[in-house]
């Protein structure tokens, strides 16, 4: 970190950005040792600086887990006794269970890591007399591979991204208009209905998994100020004609909220980015809890201040221009291919795939409004590409489709998942990716890992480098 500019101390003052310190594989740290937890008390700090933690492991202790986990996943039923390590709580075996069917064995390490060292970001270090690689986990669920060869070093490496990580900030500070919209207004839209209808066909298909509850994973007391009491699975939106705004999901981190099954008082209106950009433009609604919108929120906005407004085809009997994006989805899926006739994928800039942000923040909301604003597909009303798509990496995805007449909202989406035009998987992609064709379709190619597609009885698959690879997916040479 000296050799990058920074400075390192050991006495944390006010201009202390992170903690950095250190655990041992399964000996759980007390939450009264923990900086996450007492940090700021514990050296009078009026901030909140991030915590880093770094836990050895041999190669030998990692490939145990990831065996023991794989094997634990595997079994039906389930097992919580598979799932029981020590710092762990009674109830973590759902969360492993629902983390590991997400994104394999490895995110059942990162999660059990997190719980044992009471850290959401977790270095792990793997090596015996040397060190071989790193993982690095955050709660968001990225797990990003270094490998010990890497050309600028990987301690290097390890120190960009952290600077990276530190050099961003949440705009979550959502501000609300003077005047909520009329219950009666809100009665008319017909988008509200469509989020509602969305969110139980989303659920369906298994698209969202559930939230990670921070009290079923470790039991710790109350960890308000240190972090959300759980993590939502993803957001989606629709913008609604007769409010003239996006309705999107809300937070979950003040009620829990089930994007596949959700209520009214789990939408929110959106109506732009505020000025300073701090947080989105939200607008109340008479008779709702009005939660503040998820996350994503200003990622939504920012998409469609970057493109044109147009008025959509007549059969919509809407008589103003409106964004030419009509809804979005964001998920913690993959995508391990597509059809390039009706489908598009802008990517990220490069810098992304090597440095990770996250969810909430600018860095995030920016990379993803510069990528939409590349669309040829969105900014040319003749292209016949009706779903665009991003990869977050390490984080997801984020999906839109355009005003196609005879739909509802969502229906251009789910019809490209479904016939697999858009092929949504588990788990993430982790590393430097592109697509390739393979026939008539993209598909995923992976530096390091493999990809498994879809067929009549499995869901496709990614699995990075780390995981024991079958060998199934090794002969299918992908």
């Amino acid at each position: 970190m000296r050799a990058q500019g920074h400075a390192w101390t050991t006495t944390p003052d006010a201009a202390t950005d992170s903690f950095v310190t250190t655990a041992r594989l399964h000996e759980p740290v007390s939450w009264r040792e923990a900086p996450l937890f007492t940090g700021r008390k514990r050296f009078g700090l009026a901030g909140k600086p991030s915590t880093y933690t770094f836990v050895q492991v041999t190669p030998q202790q990692l490939q145990q887990l990831l065996r023991e986990f794989d094997a634990a996943l595997a079994r039906s039923p389930v097992d919580p006794a598979d799932f029981a390590y020590p710092g762990l709580s009674e109830n973590a075996w759902q969360v492993l269970c629902d983390q590991g069917y997400r994104g394999g064995a490895m995110m059942c390490v990162a999660r059990l890591l997190q719980a044992q060292s009471k850290s959401l970001r977790v270095v792990m270090i793997v090596g015996a007399d040397a060190v071989e690689a790193a993982y690095l986990f955050d709660l968001a669920g990225a797990y990003p591979r270094i490998d010990a060869r890497c050309p600028d070093g990987l301690l290097a490496n390890i120190g960009v991204r952290i600077a990276t990580h530190l050099s961003t900030h949440e705009v979550t500070s959502h501000q609300a208009a003077a005047e909520p919209i009329p219950r009666a207004l809100w009665r008319r839209s017909k988008a509200r209905h469509a989020m509602l209808r969305t969110s139980r066909e989303l659920g369906a298909r298994q698209f969202f998994t559930k939230m990670v509850l921070i009290a079923d994973l470790v039991d710790v007391p109350s960890i308000t100020g240190a972090v959300a009491q759980q993590y939502s699975e993803g957001c989606f939106g629709t913008w609604d004609p007769v409010i003239g705004a996006q309705i999107v999901t809300v937070t979950g981190s003040k009620h829990p909220v089930v994007k596949a099954s959700l209520l009214e008082d789990d939408l929110a209106v959106i109506t732009g980015v505020r000025n300073d950009g701090q947080g989105a433009c939200v607008r109340t609604v008479e008779g709702l809890r009005n939660d503040p919108p998820s996350s994503e929120a200003v990622e939504f906005e920012s998409i469609d201040q970057r493109l044109p407004r147009r008025r959509p085809d007549a059969s919509f009997g809407i008589e103003v221009d409106a964004p030419v994006v009509r809804s979005k989805l964001h998920g913690h899926r993959g995508v391990v291919a597509y059809d390039p006739r009706t489908v598009e994928y802008v990517p990220l800039d490069p810098p992304f795939f090597d440095y990770l942000v996250s969810c909430s923040t600018e860095a995030q909301a920016r990379g993803v409004a510069d990528a939409f604003a590349r669309s040829q597909a969105l900014r040319d009303p003749e292209d016949p590409r009706t779903v665009v798509f991003t990869i977050l990496p390490g984080h997801g995805l984020l999906m839109a489709e355009k005003w196609v007449p005879g739909t509802q909202p969502f229906d251009v989406l789910l019809a490209a998942m479904d016939e697999r035009r858009l092929e949504v998987s588990h788990g993430v992609p982790q590393g430097r990716m592109h697509y390739a064709p393979v026939g008539d379709r993209m598909v995923l190619q992976l530096s390091e890992g493999v990809v498994r597609l879809g067929d009549s009885v499995r869901v496709a698959e990614v699995r990075d480098m780390g995981f024991p690879v079958d060998e199934a997916m090794d002969a299918q040479g992908l």
